[in-house]
């Protein structure tokens, strides 16, 4: 497979996930942190480091923007609970298995 159809396919199986992400708002970032490593924010990191690494600047809130589908306070202020103690707990035990990006090791 070429370079060019490779990238092309990346990028539709990202705009999958980003719009799986965006659908599923039932689906807390904590639980899919602790069961996967990665959440809705890190995506947004990884998608603003590719940025930069390219020389676009973007703001962190402008990459959330892209991944949430909407500014991240709305999504927020829409869809996020308050994290249970069993999710709080959960997360500090599986802290090492979080992205790099997370900022959380």
């Amino acid at each position: 497979m070429d370079t060019k159809t490779r990238t092309e396919l990346e990028a539709a199986a990202f705009r999958g996930l980003v719009g799986h992400l965006q659908k599923r708002t039932d689906v807390q970032n904590i639980d899919i942190m602790n069961l996967a490593g990665f959440c809705r924010n890190c995506l947004s990191k990884w998608y603003r480091a590719a940025a930069e690494d390219r020389g676009i600047e973007m703001t962190y809130d402008e990459a959330r923007e892209i991944v949430y589908g909407m500014p991240y306070d709305d999504w927020k202020d829409k869809h996020q609970h308050e994290a249970t103690e069993e999710q709080k707990k959960l997360y500090q035990e599986t802290m090492p298995l979080h992205a790099d990006i997370s900022g959380h090791k």
